[in-house]
């Protein structure tokens, strides 16, 4: 057989068993709350896989071999702190809380939790308005991780590679709602695991063993060896914080603590969850050694790509092909079903007050999905940037929006309407305003975004009196 033959086939395969798993699933969707976060009955290692496959998807497979490659050695740290900081203390610190609060106040999106932890309806529309428009950028890198690998791997253009992906992930998120997502989440975690693996084994083999790559890569330049190199401290402390920390404020990942259904489950998914993510090693670790390879390619997200044709045999490289396409479906899947969360059940029918039955939310739900999806495919079609730019930029707006106001209101009762609306306003407003500037002093507008929206929330809380008790239920 040959390879592109072989590649179609294993391909084909897969999203015929994606379309059937959010048919089969569909049957298990009774409620708006099953929709969206599975009725909370999710068990710890789906849970746990679906959450490092949304986590790492194509954006760090692609995107994360695209730093390696520009920057070297340096961004293994990006990995280290990934899964200590961004997997295992963010299953310790946010699961079991977000867990029992979210189910105490019956709040089955980020938006929603707001509203009524802190009994402020402007929260859940500016909350939504913000995730919305954001997400949909982020949206867009994943889709230009896939159309890329579509386009080196099979040569098919990059436009119709983003297609074909954005179009099936609609199809089976629209049908089978969330349980679609972690169920087909569980098993392109899985995937991505094995052809990372392949991956990670031919690369050592070309490049002849790890002390031979990194020395060929500090022949090329010392700072490719270095730490921080040549991208230095604030490019590395910045992304470092961005795809760790932020992780903690955005909406698709905290819907996996939202969905797990006690708190045994969560003990052994955050098992699960920090072995998982160990995988984020081997993009950055690869990326690094394409430049020795090649060391002139145009596109840095074309690294990995290239990496898988040159090095891999053909049936690894088709594991690995389909094991990026799994990534790239499974946060794209991950950001629909909360992008049509927000739109329907927070915006129109909690903050305008339109009148949806069970069903006629879900089906609202099922049509935002594929306005979202389509919006996505459309704006990826001629993408502004690399893919961990892009990502960057739409954590740090939602990260600097959401995280402060969600781990306070998870641990601390001194915190009050006044400083909440402070600290979303203020967060989102310096975030972009930073970005829009250029970053200053080379340091990414996550980090004074985030670090203005705590400062801005606890201080305007200890000087204003409007306090909202964590033990407050319903609204």
């Amino acid at each position: 057989m040959s390879s592109p033959i072989l590649y179609i086939s294993l391909l084909a395969v897969y999203f015929v068993f994606l379309v059937l798993v959010g048919f089969i699933t569909q049957k298990g969707t009774k409620s708006s709350s099953d929709y969206l976060i599975g009725g909370r009955r999710i068990g710890a290692m789906v849970s746990s896989f679906s959450f490092v496959a949304a986590y790492f998807s194509s954006v760090v497979i692609i995107g994360g071999g695209a730093f390696g490659y520009l920057y070297g050695l340096s961004t293994l740290w990006v990995a280290a702190i990934n899964v200590l900081l961004g997997c295992f203390l963010a299953w310790v610190v946010l699961g079991k809380k977000t867990r029992e609060l979210t189910a105490r106040y019956n709040a089955v999106t980020l938006p929603d939790f707001f509203a009524k932890r802190y009994q402020i309806p402007f929260a859940r529309v500016f909350v939504s308005i913000v995730i919305c428009l954001f997400l949909i950028v982020y949206n867009v890198s994943i889709l230009k991780g896939l159309g890329d690998t579509f386009h080196v791997l099979l040569e098919i253009p990059y436009m119709w590679g983003v297609i074909l992906s954005g179009l099936i992930v609609l199809i089976y998120v629209s049908f089978g709602g969330y349980l679609a997502v972690v169920w087909t989440g569980f098993i392109q975690a899985i995937i991505m695991g094995t052809g990372l693996v392949l991956l990670l084994t031919n690369t050592l083999r070309a490049t002849g063993g790890m002390s031979a790559g990194v020395r060929a890569l500090n022949a090329i330049n010392e700072g490719l060896v270095q730490t921080p190199g040549i991208w230095g401290f604030p490019g590395l402390l910045s992304y470092i914080l961005i795809v760790s920390f932020g992780v903690w404020g955005m909406p698709q990942m905290l819907a996996r603590f939202y969905s797990i259904k006690d708190n045994k489950a969560i003990r052994w998914g955050t098992v699960f969850a920090t072995v998982g993510g160990a995988m984020a090693f081997i993009p950055y670790l690869t990326g690094a050694f394409a430049r020795i390879q090649f060391p002139d390619l145009a596109n840095a997200d074309q690294a990995i790509p290239m990496m898988v044709n040159e090095f891999m045999p053909p049936l690894a490289i088709a594991i690995f092909f389909v094991g990026v396409i799994a990534a790239g479906m499974s946060t794209f899947s991950s950001v629909l079903i909360i992008s049509s969360g927000a739109m329907v059940r927070d915006l129109l029918k909690k903050s305008f007050s339109i009148q949806l039955s069970e069903k006629k939310e879900i089906r609202w739900s099922m049509m935002t999905n594929m306005i979202v999806g389509l919006i996505s495919i459309l704006l990826a079609l001629n993408p502004p940037g690399l893919v961990l730019t892009l990502t960057a930029f739409s954590w740090a707006i939602i990260a600097s929006t959401c995280l402060a106001p969600f781990l306070l209101g998870l641990y601390w009762n001194g915190t009050t309407r006044t400083g909440v609306i402070c600290s979303m306003i203020g967060g989102f407003v310096i975030s972009l305003t930073w970005m829009l500037l250029g970053q200053p002093f080379g340091l990414h507008g996550f980090i004074p975004g985030v670090a203005s929206s705590f400062l801005l929330l606890t201080v305007v809380s200890w000087l204003t009196k409007d306090k909202v008790s964590i033990a407050f239920e319903g609204y």
